[in-house]
């Protein structure tokens, strides 16, 4: 229960976080960079008596629909919360506060900010296997079901928005939207990166058994113990493998400093771990 609420205050943290990017860069910039907030941009260019809250709602309900069927029902139901808050959101703006302006009047900074801003919040949203609904879905089943990655698969997605927005904007606004699309895709698997990556160590010392005692109750994370010989003093050594986040490395690396200043080892990032102790693979 606590995991779910948990999972349900970043949703909506990352929802904010988007709607914060979209009403204060993107909107009033008409800067329409893919998703289905970027259609729902370029409809309401030809229909602006149907606010864009509305027309979210109308369109996510019937993605929705699609991502219920292929994806399955824990994501369709932290999507729904997701979609209709960040619907909500934008209607409650449009109608008590709304944005007529960007912040400054360069394009550019608008699309750039707009664009970090957004993906930060998508990117949370994401990693807590949910969608902000419209394109977003389409992308999750391209990335079920073709493993590629999130970025890329709303590249995808979202191409023929752009080809929208030349219709509706011109080539001008046209061209940064595409940009804005390559951008976000970057920005997003770069925040999914960040949340899962983790240190791999590999550890050469004098004073394995108690650095393994150390990684094993002090840092509560397992390792993997090689047998393995010296190139230079063809002595017999033990070779100490573990995966462990950012925060218990540097914890671990404080210890050996104190224990073994000599000791040889190497850190690498690795992109994912599945397993006991992270994550299984049915939660990718």
């Amino acid at each position: 229960m606590r995991k779910k609420l948990n999972e349900y205050i970043w949703i909506t943290i990352g929802v904010l976080i988007l709607s914060f990017g979209l009403l204060w860069f993107l909107f009033p910039s008409n800067l329409a960079v893919g998703g289905l907030t970027g259609f729902v941009m370029v409809i309401n260019h030809y229909f602006p008596m149907i606010p864009r809250g509305i027309l979210l709602l109308i369109f996510n309900v019937v993605l929705l629909i699609l991502g219920f069927i292929l994806i399955g029902k824990e994501f369709g139901a932290k999507t729904i919360y997701s979609s209709f808050t960040l619907s909500a959101i934008i209607t409650i703006f449009e109608k008590f506060l709304p944005v007529t302006k960007p912040i400054v009047d360069d394009v550019f900074l608008n699309l750039f900010f707009g664009i970090l801003i957004g993906g930060i919040g998508i990117g949370i949203v994401f990693y807590q296997n949910a969608s902000t609904g419209g394109t977003d879905i389409i992308a999750r089943i391209i990335n079920k079901y073709y493993s590629v990655d999130m970025g890329k698969s709303l590249l995808m997605a979202d191409f023929i928005v752009v080809l929208g927005a030349i219709f509706a904007f011109g080539v001008e606004l046209g061209l940064y939207a595409m940009l804005g699309i390559i951008l976000n895709s970057i920005v997003i698997d770069n925040i999914i990166e960040g949340f899962n990556s983790k240190h791999l160590i590999t550890i050469v010392s004098n004073h394995t058994d108690e650095i393994k005692e150390f990684i094993i109750k002090d840092v509560s994370r397992g390792l993997t113990v090689y047998e393995a010989k010296g190139g230079y003093t063809e002595r017999d050594i033990k070779v100490l493998n573990a995966v462990m986040s950012k925060r218990d490395f540097i914890k671990l690396k404080k210890y050996i400093m104190v224990i073994d200043p000599n000791a040889f080892f190497t850190v690498s990032i690795v992109r994912e771990v599945f397993g006991h102790g992270f994550k299984f693979l049915s939660e990718s």
